[in-house]
């Protein structure tokens, strides 16, 4: 496989995923308090937002690299 084939699956793995998922979630841990050895923290849950436009474009520009890479 040439590399523009492999880059090509690997945009439509990640046009795929993005289009699946919409979105990064990930979890922080703020801490509020120190007293001794209690520590108290907040846990807040945070998405990353993937724009389904971002997802569509990476697909369809992997299809464009699986097929130039074939032809060459």
């Amino acid at each position: 496989m040439k590399l523009l084939t492999i880059v090509g699956i690997v945009f439509i793995v990640i046009g795929v995923v993005a289009l699946a998922y919409q979105g990064i979630s990930y979890t922080t841990r703020e801490p509020l308090a120190n007293i001794g050895p209690v520590e108290v923290a907040k846990e807040t849950r945070r998405t990353l937002p993937l724009p389904p436009l971002l997802g569509g474009l990476a697909l369809v520009g992997g299809i464009v690299l699986v097929i130039v890479g074939a032809k060459r």
